[in-house]
C-alpha cells in the first residue's frame, strides 16, 4: 500500500504484532552472563534491533526472558503507587513484566515516538472517549489503539488486520463494519471505535474481567476460554491463566498497562505532545446523500484535498459514496460561515464529469479479476484494496504462506461474488429463539446472528452469568 506525506511517516511506526523480537538477552541462570548486559548495552541492543526491522516501533513484543536493569532513578514502589493512582476501572497491575515494558518505553528512542502518539491522541482520544463513555466501556482502553496500530488508520498487519483498532475482515463484518470497493470502515475512527466498544462489551460480559476482555481482543474469546479451562480455575483473572495464553497475548496486556502508565506520567518522563499536523483538532461533520468527490469539497473550503483525505481515511477513491438510503459521514475542517454556500453546492450539486471519474469501475461485479503484484505490495494491502481477506487470497491462489513477489498474478473475486461467499459462510439462522446444544457458549451463539451481542442475549433471557445448559431455549433479540 503506497502512502505519502504524513501517513508515510506514520507507517514508519507501524506495529507488527505477529513477529516477536529475536532474543536479545539469552535465557540463562549465569550471574556472569546476566551482569554483562548493563543498561547501556540493553538500550543499544534494542535500538539496533528496531533499526534492523525497517525503523519500525513495536509496542507489544519484548522477550519475557529479558531481565534488564530498570532505567528508572526511582524504585518499583513509586511505579506501583503511580499505577494505583491512575487506576479507574481496568486493573493496572504492577509486576516485572509491566516494568520491562516501562523500561523499554522510557528509552529516548521510544519517547520520541510516544510524543508523536500524544500529538495524534489529541485528535483520536476524544473520539474514543465519547464513544466508550456512551457505550459503558472504560475510557482507558483508548491506549490499546497505540499498541494496536500506533494511531495509524492505514495500518495493515501482515495477516490483513486493518485500521486503528486492527480488525480482521471477518470480525469487522461481524460487528457491522462496511468493507467494499468504496469504503473500509475499519479505517474510520468513529465506526471502528463503536465496533471495538461492542467487542469489549461482549468479551467483558463473557469473562467478567477487563484484563481478560483485553486479552480476548488480542487472541480471541475462544483462546481465552480454552486457557481458563486448561487452568482449572473457576474464577480466574488474567495473571492466573497467563501461562496458558499465546505468548503474544502474555505480552499484550503488560504492554497496555505500561502504555497507560507512560501516557499518564508523560511529563515526568519528559514526553511532550507533537503537533498532529496535518490533522486539525477543530472539525465539523456532515452527512452526504450523493456521490461527492473530495476535490470539490476541498475547493469549496479552500483547503488541500489531502486534508480531506486525511480526515476521512476510510474512503478508498477520494469520493464519499453517499445515497439517499445510506448517507455517509464526511469529516471536514471547521467550516467558516463564508464557505457555507460553496460547500452546500459541492455537496448537493457535484459535476457529473468529476463524479464519473471517481465512480467508474472497470471491473464488473461478480467477475474474477487478476491482480499483478507490484514491488512493495503485501497480501494484506492487496486484500484491503479489494475488500477481501488475506485468507481468501491464499485460498484462491493456493498460497501456503503470505509471501508474494513482484510480477506475480493473483486471482481475486469481485464484490458480489465475495458477498455471496461471505453470506453463505455465516449462519442462516434468523432472530427468534435458539435451543442450546452441548458445547455452546454465549459468544458462539451471538456470532450466529448479525447485531446480537452476549450482553443482549443475557438481558433478553435474564441470565446473571454465562452458564448454559443443553436444551435451554434462548430468546434472540
Amino acid at each position: 500500500m503506497k502512502l505519502n506525506g504524513f501517513w508515510a511517516a506514520a507507517a514508519g511506526i507501524l506495529l507488527c504484532i505477529k513477529p516477536a523480537y529475536p532474543e536479545v538477552f539469552p535465557s540463562t541462570s549465569s550471574a556472569d552472563t546476566t551482569e554483562q548486559y548493563r543498561i547501556d548495552d540493553y538500550i543499544a541492543a534494542q535500538l539496533e534491533l528496531i533499526a534492523e526491522f525497517s525503523d519500525s516501533i513495536r509496542f507489544v513484543h519484548l522477550d519475557e526472558e529479558m531481565t534488564p536493569p530498570s532505567v528508572f532513578e526511582f524504585g518499583s514502589a513509586t511505579v506501583e503507587a503511580r499505577l494505583a493512582f491512575l487506576q479507574k476501572t481496568v486493573p493496572l497491575s504492577y509486576n516485572v513484566q509491566v516494568q520491562h515494558y516501562i523500561d523499554l518505553y522510557s528509552t529516548d528512542r521510544y519517547k520520541r515516538y510516544l510524543s508523536r502518539m500524544m500529538g495524534l491522541g489529541a485528535y483520536y482520544f476524544p473520539i474514543y472517549e465519547r464513544i466508550f463513555n456512551e457505550r459503558g466501556v472504560p475510557e482507558e482502553l483508548k491506549y490499546l489503539s497505540i499498541v494496536e496500530s500506533a494511531l495509524n488508520p492505514h495500518a495493515v498487519s501482515r495477516v490483513g488486520a486493518t485500521g486503528l483498532w486492527q480488525f480482521m475482515f471477518s470480525t469487522a463484518r461481524l460487528y457491522n463494519l462496511t468493507i467494499d470497493s468504496y469504503v473500509d470502515e475499519r479505517k474510520d475512527p468513529i465506526a471502528a471505535s463503536y465496533a471495538a466498544a461492542a467487542y469489549f462489551q461482549d468479551a467483558y460480559a463473557e469473562f467478567g474481567d477487563w484484563l481478560l476482555a483485553i486479552a480476548a481482543y488480542n487472541c480471541g474469546k475462544g483462546n481465552v476460554q480454552r486457557a481458563i479451562e486448561r487452568s482449572g480455575l473457576t474464577d480466574p483473572d488474567f495473571w492466573s491463566i497467563s501461562a496458558y495464553l499465546p505468548k503474544e497475548t502474555r505480552n499484550y496486556v503488560p504492554a497496555f498497562i505500561a502504555m497507560t502508565y507512560m501516557m499518564g506520567y508523560h511529563e515526568e518522563h519528559g514526553i511532550e505532545a507533537e503537533d498532529p499536523a496535518p490533522l486539525v483538532l477543530n472539525t465539523d461533520s456532515v452527512w452526504v446523500h450523493k456521490a461527492v468527490p473530495f476535490r470539490g469539497v476541498a475547493d469549496a473550503l479552500g483547503v488541500e484535498e489531502e486534508l480531506i483525505r486525511t480526515l476521512n481515511p476510510a474512503y478508498k477513491r477520494g469520493l464519499v459514496n453517499g445515497t439517499a438510503e445510506s448517507p455517509r459521514r464526511l469529516i471536514l475542517p471547521e467550516v467558516p460561515p463564508s464557505a457555507y454556500g460553496a460547500l452546500y453546492a459541492a455537496l448537493n450539486h457535484p459535476t457529473d464529469a468529476a463524479t464519473a471519474m471517481y465512480v467508474s469501475n472497470p471491473v464488473a461485479d461478480g467477475q474474477t479479476i487478476v491482480h499483478r503484484v507490484r514491488k512493495g505490495e503485501t497480501l494484506g494491502g492487496i486484500a484491503n484494496r479489494y475488500g477481501v481477506t488475506v485468507q481468501d487470497l491464499r485460498v484462491w491462489n493456493n498460497l501456503r504462506k503470505n509471501l508474494i513477489v513482484a510480477g506475480q498474478r493473483l486471482r481475486i473475486e469481485t464484490a458480489s461474488t465475495k458477498s455471496e461467499s461471505h453470506a453463505t459462510s455465516r449462519s442462516t439462522g434468523t432472530k427468534g429463539t435458539y435451543t442450546v446444544k452441548k458445547g455452546d457458549t454465549l459468544s458462539g451463539i451471538a456470532k450466529r446472528y448479525r447485531g446480537v451481542t452476549v450482553a443482549s442475549i443475557k438481558a433478553a433471557n435474564g441470565l446473571k452469568d454465562n452458564t448454559l445448559r443443553p436444551g435451554m431455549v434462548l430468546k434472540i433479540m
